[in-house]
């Protein structure tokens, strides 16, 4: 079930980013999610199973004059990796994004270790740049256009 993020939530979240670092996050990103979370999480989901959240990821507006939507703070537990959880996350938030009008396109800004992953969902790589999040994990900016 994917469902809107509470404050109740916060802690799980937490935890699923804890789960993810080093391998996916670097330690010094928590503060960024936890500032996140407390100012801009107005449209952030949770992917829950059986009372459990297992996923997570949200949406930011107006880039561009509002015209472009990032996906922001995707986060799946590493035992529920390659599941779909992260393709039903995915797919969830571009349609919400789809209800938007004035929103063209969607970007995700991502590391080389999840890139592949928006490749399968359609995102086109149009920049990196080497250690931008943390050192050793590189910004691989990707974009999607809104059908």
């Amino acid at each position: 079930m994917i469902r809107k993020y509470y404050t109740a939530d916060f802690d799980a979240v937490i935890d699923l980013l804890r789960l993810n670092t080093p391998h996916y996050f670097d330690a010094t990103e928590e503060s960024d999610l936890i500032r996140y979370l407390q100012t801009e999480a107005n449209h952030y989901f949770v992917y829950e199973l059986s009372g459990q959240i297992v996923g997570c990821g949200g949406i930011n507006f107006r880039f561009d004059c509002g015209k472009t939507a990032r996906l922001s703070w995707d986060i799946v537990h590493p035992l529920r990796q390659g599941e779909g959880i992260g393709k039903k996350l995915t797919a969830y938030r571009i349609e919400q994004i789809a209800n938007d009008n004035t929103v063209e396109r969607v970007c995700v800004r991502t590391t080389q270790m999840a890139y592949q992953f928006y490749e399968k969902m359609g995102f086109r790589l149009e920049r990196i740049e080497r250690d931008y999040w943390a050192q050793g994990f590189d910004l691989y900016e990707m974009y999607q256009n809104v059908v």
